[in-house]
């Protein structure tokens, strides 16, 4: 509810303005029963033409004012509920792009998708209480008066009919909140799972595991539609009373009118205002109800994007980074990285490699050293702009290919060249028209899986970190384009920290050192043929590695 207050208060003159509007719009909704009703009683009944003809162009003359006012109350409720978005997304963007690279491992790619998608219009759609919800209760106060004037048992009538209104709704309400959580929750995990797998469709492919992917998504998309049918049996009942319950409350009224006309206790005049006061108090309770709706599940969005800001950002420590190239040390796995030379991780489980990685480049809280001194203690951005894990589906923006491969000032073509015949990528520039001046798409489709990897691998290594650290660097190409990689990326990284996590022999055996790694811990730390001969382990690891076909080419490792 504070944020909900927060985007009102942020722009408080057009929420002003919208419940001022909003409010005259309702309230000169109940002048034209008034004054239809002195047409009747002191036109029609008294036969004067001259005070029925006053009457008349009075309820025209209010009737355009009233048109006029309603023109002005969607225009300022539209722009409040566009401000409110547009504010929610530069506060959200904001706070996505200081959480950074930590972002992946905090939320789920799916809920950051639901919530930018749905959950900010829906909060800025509880915004509707300001202005003809305002109104509603006035108009509901105003309404109330003048039937007090008319005959108090109809204005008690009124004043109980609409909380026993809300009495039947609020517990639907209450019901509708708690659903729609669980279904919001559950569409953002469906989502993630889907972009999972379509950015793993190929891999999956080749593995055999498609087919057992689509089945649990199948299984899990039937869940979310149970779960939707829920949130729609309870609007569905919801919107139904919110027209259905004012037409009863009209017809209860008239009814009472007509009896109390027919027994001269009102006259022919007052009972046509009394049903025009009547049809008038249906839209504020139109109103009401349809406001509570949807500040239900404003709240619910609200505190989903509440969720995503609420994720801290690395934490902003100012310990200084050593002045040159200094060892890291991880204890949790025993693993020192050596100054100046090339190391491979071979991890009998993937999850542990991808773990020490993000250990390594500061992701997650840890004790890893660096230089003698606690990583988590120095700046992130000196750990940021020397420490760089590489991960093989990194994102690539839009722009010429030149564009994409120059990630900082100063870099010359013979630099480019160097670095994109190290990623064995010279073929990609050769194929496409124009060379370095072609255009990459976003997420580079126009590219292969295995072009793309090739040319992120070259984007990192021109961004010559002290340390880099690759992540399974050539999964998606083939044996023959892996073996030139692994020659010419030892070469050009030659007396620069580098760590390879990956479990190919052919990358294994160009590397300095490899460090072995069961059960998340260091088992053995040697050369690729040292461990070979003295780690049974080690030795399945890597020729199961090189017997599986690529999942990218069907070629064997």
């Amino acid at each position: 509810m504070r944020y909900l207050w927060w985007l009102v208060a942020s722009q408080w003159p057009r929420a002003l303005r919208g419940s001022v509007v909003g409010s005259a719009w309702m309230i000169g909704l109940a002048v034209r029963p008034y004054l239809i009703a002195r047409a009747i009683d002191d036109g029609l009944r008294k036969g004067d033409t001259r005070a029925l003809l006053t009457w008349v162009a009075a309820i025209i003359g209010a009737g355009a004012v009233v048109a006029w006012l309603g023109i002005i109350r969607h225009r300022t409720m539209t722009f409040l509920r566009e401000d409110a978005t547009a504010r929610s997304a530069q506060v959200m963007l904001r706070h996505l792009a200081r959480l950074g690279a930590v972002l992946p491992g905090r939320v789920p790619a799916g809920e950051i998708a639901t919530v930018c998608g749905t959950d900010m219009s829906q909060a800025s759609w509880a915004l509707t209480m300001t202005g003809p919800g305002v109104g509603a209760v006035l108009t509901y106060a105003v309404a109330s008066v003048v039937l007090w004037e008319v005959d108090p048992m109809l204005a008690a009538f009124v004043l109980l009919g609409v909380p026993a209104v809300v009495l039947v709704v609020g517990p639907l309400l209450n019901r509708l909140q708690g659903v729609d959580t669980d279904y919001r929750h559950e569409l953002g995990e469906l989502t993630n799972r889907a972009g999972d797998i379509v950015a793993g469709l190929r891999v999956l492919a080749g593995v055999g595991g498609r087919d057992l992917f689509a089945r649990r998504y199948a299984d899990r998309s039937q869940r979310l539609l149970r779960q939707g049918y829920r949130v729609g049996a309870i609007v569905s009942w919801v919107q139904a009373l919110t027209v259905g319950i004012p037409a009863l409350f009209l017809a209860a009224i008239v009814w009472l009118a007509a009896r109390m006309a027919a027994e001269g206790q009102i006259t022919v005049g007052e009972m046509v205002a009394v049903y025009g006061y009547a049809a008038i108090l249906s839209v504020p309770v139109w109103f009401l109800l349809e406001g509570g709706f949807m500040a239900v599940r404003g709240v619910v969005a609200a505190r989903r994007i509440i969720a995503v800001l609420r994720i801290p950002p690395e934490p902003g420590t100012t310990g200084h980074a050593p002045d040159g190239p200094a060892e890291l040390h991880d204890p949790q796995s025993g693993l020192t990285v050596p100054i100046g030379r090339m190391i491979g991780v071979a991890a009998e489980d993937p999850a542990d490699a991808i773990a020490l990685a993000d250990r390594l480049g500061r992701y997650t809280p840890s004790e890893v050293t660096w230089g003698g001194r606690p990583l988590g203690g120095v700046d992130p951005a000196a750990v940021r702009a020397r420490i760089l894990v590489v991960e093989h589906d990194s994102y690539l923006f839009p722009g010429t290919l030149r564009e994409v491969l120059r990630v900082h000032d100063g870099l010359t073509d013979a630099q480019l060249a160097a670095a994109i015949r190290t990623a064995s990528a010279d073929d990609i520039v050769e194929s496409l028209p124009g060379g370095l001046d072609a255009a990459v798409e976003a997420r580079g489709r126009n590219l292969s899986g295995g072009q793309r990897q090739r040319i992120r691998l070259a984007q990192h290594l021109l961004a010559e970190p002290d340390v880099l650290i690759l992540v399974d660097p050539t999964s998606a190409v083939d044996s023959h384009t892996e073996a030139r990689i692994a020659d010419r990326l030892h070469a050009y990284r030659t007396g620069r920290t580098t760590v390879v996590l990956a479990t190919s022999p052919l990358l294994l055996d160009r590397t300095d050192l490899v460090a072995y790694l069961r059960d998340g811990k260091v088992a053995a730390v040697g050369t690729h043929d040292e461990l070979l001969a003295t780690e049974p382990g080690y030795r399945a690891l890597v020729v199961r590695t090189a017997g599986e076909p690529d999942a990218a080419t069907g070629a064997r490792r």
